[in-house]
């Protein structure tokens, strides 16, 4: 009787190395960080776009707004004199001076410092001399209540020890705009600033060597009525 033969059985196809992932796996990890990649590129473009996009005020307008804030301050903490434009001795006399500053482009990367042409920040400083602690303690005190009542975010808010300064700094709309006060018991010596959001000159021309508003002057600061 013939032997019988019994056939060897078909090879298994190779297994898959563990941990090597398959071609479908692949190409949807690969799509993945695709997706992630175009979200951050859009995201990073969205945010260098929307930190230039200002408004276009003229300087003059974007003063006013700035001496406003300032005077709204000036009422609350009582203040009766008047202070005229200008200042003789920074830090020492009285002062009540508008200043323009620059803004700038940081770049999609938030790493840049670019200046952005005809862009411009005002700000308004002003100072009183011979203000002692019975007029600015109680004064500032009010002022740190009401500006917190007004929608204004307190970032720091100190009352001096043993003869050390008394400060006050507030923001609001993202801290683009922002003021601050101080008071030096040593001194009697008060400051005052307003600084409000970057805007773009619509009279500004290529060739100009300073920021736009440059040459804007405040009026009179004084008491005033309050509503």
């Amino acid at each position: 009787m013939p032997e019988e033969t019994t056939p060897s059985p078909a090879p298994a196809p190779d297994a898959p190395e563990p941990g090597a992932p398959s071609g479908s796996f692949g190409a949807g990890c690969g799509g993945v960080i695709l997706v992630g990649v175009l979200l951050v590129a859009g995201t990073l473009a969205w945010n260098s776009w929307a930190a230039t996009d200002f408004p276009r005020v003229a300087p003059a307008e974007m003063a006013d707004r700035a001496v406003q804030r300032s005077q709204e301050a000036y009422t609350v903490m009582g203040f009766k004199r008047t202070i005229e434009p200008g200042v003789r001795d920074a830090g020492v006399s009285t002062q009540n001076t508008l200043s323009s500053n620059f803004c700038y482009d940081n770049g999609l990367l938030g790493i840049e410092d670019k200046i952005v042409d005809g862009a411009y920040s005002m700000s308004h400083t002003w100072a009183l001399d011979h203000v002692p602690a019975s007029q600015a303690v109680p004064g500032l005190r009010r002022l740190h209540r009401y500006l917190g009542g007004e929608g204004w975010r307190v970032t720091s808010y100190r009352e001096g020890e043993r003869g050390g300064s008394w400060d006050l700094l507030v923001q609001r709309h993202d801290g683009e705009e922002r003021m601050s006060f101080s008071w030096y018991p040593d001194r009697e010596y008060f400051t005052g600033g307003t600084s409000v959001p970057c805007a773009y000159d619509p009279k500004w021309k290529d060739g100009h060597s300073g920021p736009a508003g440059d040459d804007e002057s405040p009026p009179a600061l004084g008491p005033a009525q309050r509503d």
